[in-house]
């Protein structure tokens, strides 16, 4: 496929060690279409070297790294950047230098797509430490009145990986209260177990159920094909406003392209 045919997402996993790079790239790799390529990148240690950022101040610690980030790859000509955090950590500073660039992240990607399919919405997280900031994420994109709840399992990300019969098990019976006792129609997992897991517990449950870091990709990518065949551009007027170039290059702090830690390329079929 010729490079001028093919979409260009780039999903960035938000902090400064590359541990989760191969399984958002294996992600990529089953559920991109095939004229899409896909870079996985992460940011280099001195930008936040966490395995997570539950924490507000690791997300401030990272948060520059991130739009750095984007500068990057809207400067490389991504069509489309995924933020790889529930949190949506970012997510409009980054729009502010994201050229014509499409950004997007999970909440906001996840929470648009349970709209399509349900009335009642029901989010399982991980620590109840998430659920305020969360919360917040959900009013601001206008969903408070869809939401059923949330269902918390006290995990934190990094220990959805240490046992996981016991995280599928906790999952599974936060997403049987969401249901059964609140009468949520779709569920959303604020964190990502292994892949294909939201379908196995969609079969259990028997409602859909998504996947951020699917519903985040799917949806940059939709963002792309919108671009590339609609030539539908991020807005930049009034509260979209883009910082003035000539701003950015006298500061100095956000114009930097060597930026990534980590980078996995997924190819364009």
């Amino acid at each position: 496929m010729a490079d001028n045919q093919k979409r260009t997402i780039m999903y960035l996993n938000p902090v400064g060690t590359p541990d989760y790079d191969q399984v958002f790239a294996d992600m990529a790799r089953q559920h991109k279409l095939p004229g899409t390529e896909v870079h996985v990148t992460s940011l280099k240690p001195e930008d936040g070297a966490f395995t997570h950022i539950e924490f507000r101040s690791y997300e401030t610690v990272v948060s520059t790294g991130i739009v750095r980030a984007t500068r990057a790859a809207a400067a490389e000509g991504f069509d489309a950047l995924a933020i790889g955090c529930f949190y949506d950590t970012a997510l409009h500073d980054a729009r502010e230098v994201s050229g014509e660039m499409i950004v997007t992240a999970p909440c906001f990607a996840s929470l648009e797509i349970a709209a399509s399919l349900s009335n009642r919405i029901g989010i399982i997280v991980g620590r109840r430490k998430w659920v305020h900031q969360m919360h917040s994420t959900v009013c601001n994109n206008g969903m408070a009145d869809r939401l059923s709840g949330f269902y918390h399992v006290e995990l934190g990300v990094n220990d959805f990986q240490t046992d996981h019969a016991r995280t599928e098990l906790l999952l599974t019976e936060a997403g049987r209260r969401a249901v059964e006792e609140d009468y949520a129609e779709s569920l959303i997992l604020g964190c990502t177990l292994e892949i294909g897991f939201n379908k196995k517990l969609s079969d259990t449950l028997g409602v859909p159920v998504i996947d951020p870091s699917i519903a985040a990709l799917k949806r940059a990518e939709y963002g792309a094909i919108l671009k590339r065949d609609g030539g539908l551009l991020p807005s930049r007027k009034w509260s979209c406003e883009s910082p003035p170039e000539d701003e950015i290059s006298q500061f100095g702090i956000i114009g930097d392209a060597d930026v990534f830690g980590n980078r996995i390329v997924v190819e364009a079929e």
